[in-house]
């Protein structure tokens, strides 16, 4: 597996008693240029204004991405003591100042929802960061799950998954997929590749069966499937503006809208944060947008096929799919 851009590392605290985790992004020692685009109507996030390109910080230290719901987001504490600890942060007269954004999943149906990532576990998964961290059903994807119209029952097990790339002039481009989606998972081929289960042991389509006016038994007026989100997060070591990582965030959920369908519903809080060390040369944001779109619908699907089976809900390898 290829490494994450130099100076970037990620690690995980995994619960699967519970089925739940949180993963964590360490921007390089001196921080990382960020911006990043929220799309889905049910979002829970922290500090997610430091990314908007008016807003005074000039970088952030960390990303924060958890299972647990809106609990989860007491992990991004534990960030800011590691980081603090490892004298990372910004420098004021009172000590240093980590910015840590973050954005949670919802998975406390799928285990035990009073056990969720706090403080102590952020800082596990600080202290497990590494440029190859572990891909699947790990961190804040252990209870991650896609294709949920049929109820969790009919759902397909999702994780976390990585793809890196060359940019054109020596770059390199990582997208990080937390993938827990409410629609489904659309292959390279334009057909689902993960979804609601058939009696028959193949997959439905979502916009299908809502076309069809099927969704009425299924909960999904009464909100059963608002337990949903896909989050993303895009590192590389070329040069971006705070403004360039917004138009690349921005750019790349085109290619959230190729992996997933239904994506950016009001039952999901899909997020794309982007994250520059500026330690390479600059880059036109509009190309990286472009093959950041690209990479973010390929760690989607990676997300899927790297999944293994927990709490009751099949992984693609026990389907044969």
């Amino acid at each position: 597996m290829s490494a994450l851009p130099d100076g970037f590392e990620a690690g995980h605290w995994t619960d699967t008693e519970a089925v739940t985790g949180c993963t964590v992004v360490l921007a390089p020692r001196d921080g990382a240029v960020a911006s990043g685009e929220v799309r889905g109507g049910g979002t829970g996030s922290r500090e997610t204004e430091l990314l908007h390109p008016l807003a005074n910080a000039s970088r952030i230290h960390a990303v924060l991405l958890t299972g647990g719901s809106a609990y989860g987001l007491a992990a991004a504490d534990g960030v800011m003591r590691w980081l603090e600890r490892n004298d990372r942060g910004y420098a004021t007269p009172g000590g240093r100042v980590p910015l840590v954004p973050g954005a949670v999943i919802y998975d406390l149906v799928t285990g035990d929802p009073t056990r969720r990532p706090g403080p102590v576990e952020g800082e596990a998964a600080c202290e497990a960061a590494t440029a190859q961290p572990e891909l699947g059903s790990v961190g804040a994807g252990t209870g991650a799950a896609v294709g949920k119209l049929l109820g969790r029952a009919r759902a397909v097990k999702s994780g976390v998954g990585l793809v890196v790339t060359d940019l054109p002039q020596g770059q390199r481009l990582a997208a990080l997929a937390v993938v827990n989606a409410f629609g489904d998972v659309i292959g390279e081929d334009g057909q689902v590749m993960a979804g609601p289960r058939s009696d028959d042991g193949g997959f439905r389509s979502t916009t299908a069966m809502i076309r069809a006016g099927e969704f009425g038994v299924t909960g999904f007026r009464s909100g059963q499937p608002a337990q949903n989100t896909t989050l993303v997060c895009l590192m590389t070591d070329a040069a971006v503006t705070k403004s360039g990582c917004g138009i690349v965030s921005k750019m790349a959920h085109a290619g959230m809208s190729r992996a997933v369908d239904p994506v950016h519903s009001a039952a999901d809080g899909d997020v794309i944060f982007t994250l520059a060390s500026g330690a390479a040369e600059e880059i036109d944001p509009m190309i990286a947008g472009v093959i950041a779109a690209a990479v973010t619908a390929e760690a989607i699907r990676d997300a899927v096929r790297r999944a293994t089976g927990l709490a009751g809900i099949p992984a693609l390898g026990e389907l044969g799919a």
